[in-house]
């Protein structure tokens, strides 16, 4: 096999790869950044809509709960007609009477504090229902992270196995022109003919990869990707472990829901234990009743106070004040499971970013070397002392170096917001996007105390709900 390549053959390569690795660095100044696919997620989110809306509907138990502290009116009216049937078989009508009741108010004065306790366990729901709306919030940007990061990287990926086609097309016509005058051996072309076409598969693979980031990230963002401004500014990160579990105790909305589930979960022990005692109902009526064709009618007023207690149901009370507890426990018990998850997913977090920016550091002490082995191998070739095969050699070599490096500053990026979601800061409201924070005090703070359609305050979340296009 012959050895002699000429000087300037494989320069290309060189350019080649430092376009790659700086693909990302000359972005336009309108190109999308991490914050613009955050907001696009936020915005966008139908999963967020969904949870919001559940979040309304828990807002609604507490009005319910309330409601059952408060008088139940009713009215009813019914017309009656009097028919005799005679043995004559003849029909008379002897009369109609026309009866209405005007108002009937039933009001639970006393149930042992059930109602008020289960009104309680409702508002401790609706307040973990706003944790775990937190959490999904933290899915969905966290998802839109990866997203951006992925499709940067397969980008970037794409870049780097394009431009290696284009240096081994060139080196494949500058062997088969060597081979003509007798410079190489056919062995030399096979051999650029089989690292081209490796290099068109990697493309089609990278290519491949690209579109299907592209479908994720457009599913994620809400909005196809366009030019990407490149890896963001890393978030802060804390010292150590210890300190972001402290911090993930602290701010965790899978952990703050857990703890309100359990009081809400306690609560509903009190109110089932406290169902064994009597209750107490006051309840008042009008009615009116007039009879046809006299001017008879009757008038009525009443007022009762109700007292009951359930003595015997076959089990049933005592089954529900069982179940109340067995429910306690087995919430207490998940609360368990979620810090122990967190703590575990933290840990997790802070090792992966620990490794990649190790590993980013190495990358790029290993594209440095295969820099420098890939120009040396190069020159030796000019000189005889290479094979075409030591040269392919290297460059495949530096080429994997590359992808390596840009894996990794994509890893790093990841890795540091899988942290921070970890600790439960990764919210718009933490992170200062530039959207309109979902604020679910407001609803909320209209239905607490169960307003009827027309009250002010009724009128008032009409308003918000057609806002809302619930309407």
């Amino acid at each position: 096999m012959r050895r002699m390549l000429k000087a300037g053959f494989f320069k290309p390569a060189l350019v080649a790869v430092a376009l790659a690795i700086s693909a990302g660095g000359a972005q336009k100044a309108e190109a999308d950044n991490l914050a613009d696919a955050l907001i696009g997620a936020y915005n966008t989110s139908g999963l967020l809509e969904q949870n919001r809306a559940l979040l309304r509907a828990a807002d609604e138990d507490v009005a319910i709960a309330l409601a059952r502290l408060r008088p139940v009116v009713t009215w009813t009216g019914s017309i009656a007609r009097d028919l005799t049937r005679t043995s004559g078989l003849t029909v008379s009508t002897t009369g109609s009477t026309y009866f209405f009741n005007l108002l009937s108010a039933d009001w639970l004065v006393y149930d042992g504090g059930v109602s008020k306790l289960n009104k309680q366990a409702a508002q401790e729901t609706v307040l973990a229902t706003r944790q775990t709306l937190i959490a999904i919030e933290q899915q969905i940007l966290f998802r839109a992270v990866a997203a951006y990061m992925n499709v940067l990287l397969f980008t970037e990926n794409v870049s780097l196995r394009e431009n290696n086609v284009r240096v081994l097309q060139e080196e494949l016509r500058a062997s088969q022109d060597r081979f003509e005058v007798g410079e190489v051996t056919r062995t030399d072309v096979a051999l650029a003919e089989s690292r081209l076409a490796a290099a068109r598969s990697s493309l089609a693979e990278a290519r491949g990869l690209l579109v299907s980031g592209q479908a994720e990230y457009t599913n994620a963002v809400g909005h196809a990707p366009g030019t990407l401004a490149g890896a963001p500014p890393l978030p802060a990160r804390p010292a150590s472990i210890a300190e972001a579990q402290a911090i993930a105790a602290r701010t965790h909305p899978s952990i703050l829901a857990g703890q309100h589930q359990v009081s809400a979960a306690e609560l509903g022990v009190m109110a089932a234990k406290r169902s064994f005692g009597p209750s107490a109902t006051l309840s008042a009526d009008a009615d009116l009743t007039e009879f046809s064709g006299s001017n008879a009618y009757g008038r009525g007023t009443g007022i009762s106070l109700n007292f009951s207690q359930t003595i015997y149901q076959g089990g049933g009370l005592s089954a529900v004040y069982r179940k109340s507890i067995a429910t306690r426990d087995s919430i207490r018990a998940n609360l368990l499971t979620v810090q122990r998850d967190v703590d575990q997913a933290v840990a997790n977090a802070f090792v992966r970013f620990e490794t990649a920016r190790a590993s980013l550091v190495a990358t790029a002490e290993q594209v440095r070397a295969a820099q420098v082995a890939f120009d040396g191998i190069r020159e030796e070739a000019t000189l005889g002392a290479r094979t075409t095969l030591d040269v392919l050699t290297a460059e495949q070599d530096l080429l994997d170096a590359l992808t390596s490096q840009i894996s990794a500053k994509a890893e790093e990026s990841t890795a540091a917001y899988q942290l921070v979601s970890a600790q439960g800061l990764l919210t718009a409201e933490r992170l200062g996007l530039a959207v309109q924070i979902y604020d679910p005090t407001l609803y909320y703070n209209l239905v607490k105390t169960a307003p009827t359609y027309t009250s002010k305050r009724g009128r008032d979340l009409d308003r918000v709900l057609k806002a809302l296009g619930k309407q």
